[in-house]
């Protein structure tokens, strides 16, 4: 397997990024590769917020929502996916599958030991992250959702459609620019230079081309069962507290596709419509996590 390594100093002069960086080497399946994360706030807390980040994406999306965990007395886990951010990144598109991504979170779950998390996810942290609980129920306490889904072989939107269909035809997808299209006036420009920082050329960027065409909305995908599985679960078992914030701009995973999705899990509020924020939720996200920080309770 060809390996590329963005280099450290990619990172730097990130001014709203004051985290240490983390690694997990040896992890079962990828023993190769080298997983980035970031590890916040008392390693004994109560609480766990597992944060997941989806396309094209890393752990910096979650720079507004971080801060304001810990200062819950939290614990913050925010991982890069291989591919992403400060993570490992193949070079063979054909590398990342679902299966590829899904193994690599449960591992990280039990090499860390997570228990009590609140899941935190959008986009891919969640077409990923929500396929889990069901299979390690008792490490799950609550849901944080937004934009996001659980597919199971039927389309999701046009918006998506027209997504995955532009990044079928672009080899070098142009990271920073999308992010800011989906979130006017949220980013600066050192916002834009972190979320291009992963990415020094077009050979780093096989999984930004992948995570589209992996999203399960055809017949016959992998991914189906798992999905099947996992809406089961949230509509009969679930157990846990649930919030849900939505970014209404969104046209890929926005309003409809969250109130199909609030539909599937068992006793989900209504959710917290934010009118202004796009796709990339996350950019809005302090009034998001204080939001669900009071909604769960957790001073």
């Amino acid at each position: 397997m060809e390996i590329l390594r963005t280099p450290e100093e990619r990172f730097e002069s990130l001014p709203a990024w004051p985290y240490q960086p983390r690694y997990l080497e040896g992890l079962e399946g990828t023993p190769e590769l080298r997983l980035h994360y970031v590890d916040e706030g008392p390693r004994d807390a109560e609480n766990t917020f597992l944060c997941l980040h989806g396309e094209p994406t890393w752990s910096y999306l979650y720079r507004k929502m971080i801060p304001v965990f810990v200062e819950a007395g939290a614990r913050v886990i925010a991982p890069d996916w291989f591919g992403f951010g400060r993570s490992d990144k193949p070079v063979d598109d054909a590398v990342y599958t679902f299966q590829f991504h899904r193994g690599t979170l449960l591992r990280l779950i039990e090499r860390l030991d997570l228990t009590n998390i609140t899941l935190v996810c959008q986009d891919w942290g969640g077409l990923l992250g929500l396929t889990v609980p069901a299979e390690m129920p008792e490490r799950f306490k609550r849901l944080l959702v937004m934009n996001t889904a659980i597919p199971i072989g039927k389309p999701i939107s046009d918006g998506f459609a027209g997504w995955k269909a532009f990044a079928g035809q672009h080899h070098d997808i142009p990271v920073a620019g999308l992010i800011a299209l989906s979130s006017p006036g949220a980013l600066s420009p050192y916002d834009a230079a972190a979320y291009d920082a992963p990415f020094p050329d077009a050979r780093y960027k096989a999984g930004v081309r992948r995570f589209p065409q992996l999203v399960a909305v055809e017949p016959g995908m992998d991914a189906i069962e798992i999905g099947e599985r996992s809406r089961k679960f949230f509509s009969n078992d679930w157990q846990g507290e649930s919030f849900m914030a939505v970014g209404l701009a969104d046209p890929v995973l926005g309003k409809p596709v969250m109130d199909e999705l609030r539909g599937v899990i068992r006793g989900c509020p209504p959710p917290l419509e934010l009118p202004e924020a796009g796709h990339f939720v996350q950019e809005y996200g302090e009034p998001v996590a204080r939001a669900a920080l009071a909604h769960f309770g957790i001073a």
